[in-house]
């Protein structure tokens, strides 16, 4: 395989991956199953419509990882842990609308308490110059680890990042995200974190 194609093949690995660890811990929510369902879709659809993109040039980098750390749910004195995370993104992946340029991203992290969120999703980028503005939604699977308790296995995380270009391919910046279940449980404390990025 070449790196294009590693890297799809990565993106439908890890969906068809959290189906399956979200269908152990879910086995009876038709609505749950059926947002799973849309998202291995748009993995699917992704794929398919990358054959149709304009070639780049192999010197051009076309893959984003982002490394990052901060404070998970931060506004709960009594859960608070440190995270640490990591987040992928192919830049050749991507559609014109007009919310902007959607990309699709693909990444996780873990608490210090032992939590763990892993997360398929799409984001949008709006370039004022140096700073990027970026909103991102993502349904992914949490577990809990020793600590805080969402409430369901399936919960989507809504975030906003502002980052400044330090290089041609380095950025700076901080980002704030909301974790919830939607209501999709008995209870839905949610969980607000930072991170520097």
């Amino acid at each position: 395989l070449n790196k294009k194609g590693s890297n799809y093949l990565f993106i439908l690995t890890f969906n068809a991956y959290m189906f399956l660890r979200i269908m152990e811990r879910i086995k009876s929510n038709t609505f749950v199953l059926l947002i799973v369902f849309l998202f291995l879709l748009f993995g699917y659809t992704t794929i398919a419509n990358a054959e149709n993109l304009n070639e780049k040039s192999k010197e051009e980098k076309n893959t984003e990882f982002n490394l990052y750390t901060g404070m998970f749910d931060f506004s709960d004195d009594g859960k608070r842990s440190n995270l640490f995370g990591i987040e992928h993104q192919n830049e050749e992946l991507f559609r014109n609308t007009f919310l902007g340029k959607l990309s699709p991203i693909t990444g996780g992290f873990f608490t210090e308490a032992g939590a763990t969120y892993l997360y398929t999703g799409v984001q949008t980028e709006y370039e004022l110059s140096r700073l990027n503005f970026i909103p991102s939604f993502t349904p992914g699977y949490y577990d809990s680890g020793d600590r805080k308790d969402l409430g369901h296995a399936l919960e989507f995380k809504s975030e906003v990042q502002l980052s400044v270009d330090l290089f041609d391919n380095s950025h700076l910046g901080m980002s704030y995200n909301h974790i919830s279940n939607a209501s999709l449980g008995k209870n839905n404390p949610g969980a607000n974190s930072y991170m520097f990025n």
